[in-house]
């Protein structure tokens, strides 16, 4: 292809000379917009299925196209494509290499403008994205799964305020975590319905006047509902400028690391000498440069601190949007890196974790230690003079005298003696102590959704089944 075509490719006939060295490097895009390559292909090949059956493209002019696009597409995967820089961005890289290829390049963008283009490749790469973090999900879940499992008999405290408050078992606290990370999961898949969405024909702003298959290259591209039907953009400017989808998927990126965060916190805490319930492999720690003892939890600790990273992108995202006029804006070169960089960062931590899941030893006795203080049974002792008639607040002021009283004698709420229990209440007797015996405590608690015994292994069978019934991108109920 000689140099004019390139021109023609690469630069609008509107000017007469090239943009200042400056000005194409403040604009260039190609640095990070590359990911967006195999989206953009498919959407490339669709297209020209397309405009082939308007008669836009012969038959050998469509079979060029789609085998250099091929080609291209390999090429890419493989490290060997040349990105040129001043060809600003991955799309007008791709289109002015497959020309300088094939003549019928240059028919390839009838119908379209990069407006449409980008949108469309941005939601190619965000459904793949999507079906990615709903893979990692799934694989950390299935590791706190299986490491509740393993010490289904272990019981710690539970905490409020960060203090001692009642015995849970390890495996409750956990699966706290399971219903987090499944309430993500479903946002995923409600979110994935909006990004399943094909803007491809909406033109720079009002469509075309070309008859444009629109449906067509819905189907080409997977754009379905679940019937298969055909899911196409109904308003041209909304096609192009809208952005949504993607501060839906950094929102739910910013839930998943919060919740990451607070597993984070949690394993910290259970780590240090003052907790001491569990030993994480030395594979996922590090050391200090001066005190040899140490043994850190880097890899939570930078789980916790990315967090801020991922919130920061979502209000970068949310600032860039809030005063654009319609329709496409230049300023939404910027909402990409802000994805990418969070898409990335997320599915990593998540990765992380299911892998750390997996080397993490409980430390049976400490906790059993830690879990076997009286005190986190005093709402026992409530229930206790509840189950025979007593008003809870007034169960609740007496228990509060009794912990008084055994503070001030220095000794355990158990040590006291069935005198002094039934001195505050007269209804307390002799088979109070049998209230402190830790695993006949947690067998009481029977309801949905509790920490007792029966209710821990309901559970673990509700979440097999439901860890085996996920799909990617959708959830089956």
């Amino acid at each position: 292809m000689g140099k004019s075509m390139q021109n023609v490719v690469s630069r609008s006939g509107r000017f007469s000379e090239g943009p200042a060295q400056i000005v194409a490097e403040f604009t260039e895009s190609i640095s990070f917009d590359y990911q967006l390559a195999q989206a953009d292909i498919a959407g490339s090949k669709a297209h020209a299925e397309m405009i082939h059956s308007l008669g836009i493209l012969s038959e050998e002019e469509n079979r060029a196209i789609q085998t250099n696009l091929d080609v291209i597409a390999r090429e890419i995967a493989e490290g060997t494509f040349v990105w040129r820089p001043e060809h600003e961005d991955v799309h007008m890289n791709i289109e002015s290499e497959l020309t300088r290829r094939t003549p019928a390049g240059a028919k390839l963008h009838t119908g379209r403008s990069r407006n449409d283009q980008v949108a469309v490749s941005m939601r190619l790469w965000q459904r793949g994205a999507m079906q990615s973090l709903g893979e990692s999900l799934l694989k950390v879940q299935k590791s706190l799964l299986a490491l509740a499992q393993a010490h289904s008999e272990v019981i710690i405290p539970g905490y409020t305020h960060l203090q001692r408050a009642q015995p849970v078992y390890f495996a409750h606290h956990l699966m706290a975590y399971m219903e987090m990370f499944d309430r993500d999961y479903e946002r995923l898949g409600d979110a994935y319905k909006r990004v399943n969405v094909c803007p491809l024909g909406a033109g720079a702003l009002a469509g075309s006047t070309l008859p444009l298959d629109r449906e067509k290259v819905a189907l080409l591209l997977g754009f379905v509902d679940a019937q298969g039907r055909p899911r196409v953009s109904r308003n041209s400017m909304d096609a192009v400028s809208d952005r949504d989808f993607m501060v839906e998927l950094c929102g739910i990126c910013s839930l998943i690391a919060v919740h990451l965060s607070r597993l984070s916190e949690d394993f910290i805490l259970w780590s240090s000498s003052e907790f001491d319930f569990i030993r994480v492999s030395d594979a996922f720690t590090t050391g200090s440069s001066l005190m040899p003892q140490k043994k850190n939890l880097d890899v939570a600790e930078l789980s916790r601190g990315k967090t801020g990273r991922v919130v920061g992108n979502l209000m970068a995202l949310l600032t860039l949007l809030k005063g654009l006029p319609m329709t496409y804006n230049r300023d939404l070169q910027e909402d990409k890196e802000r994805l990418f960089d969070t898409f990335k960062t997320v599915c990593l931590t998540l990765e992380i974790w299911a892998a750390m899941l997996r080397e993490v030893t409980l430390k049976k006795e400490r906790c059993r230690q830690a879990a076997s203080d009286p005190a986190l049974l005093a709402t026992d002792l409530v229930d206790y003079l509840v189950r025979k008639g007593v008003a809870f607040r007034l169960g609740h002021h007496a228990v509060g005298e009794l912990v008084a009283i055994a503070e001030k004698k220095g000794v355990l709420l158990n040590e006291l003696s069935l005198e002094e229990f039934r001195q505050v209440n007269p209804l307390f007797e002799a088979d109070i102590l049998e209230t402190f015996r830790l695993e006949k405590a947690m067998s009481k608690k029977t309801c949905v959704g509790s920490g007792g015994t029966q209710p821990i292994n309901t559970e673990f069978a509700h979440w097999q089944e439901r860890l085996g019934a996920y799909s990617i991108g959708l959830k089956k109920s």
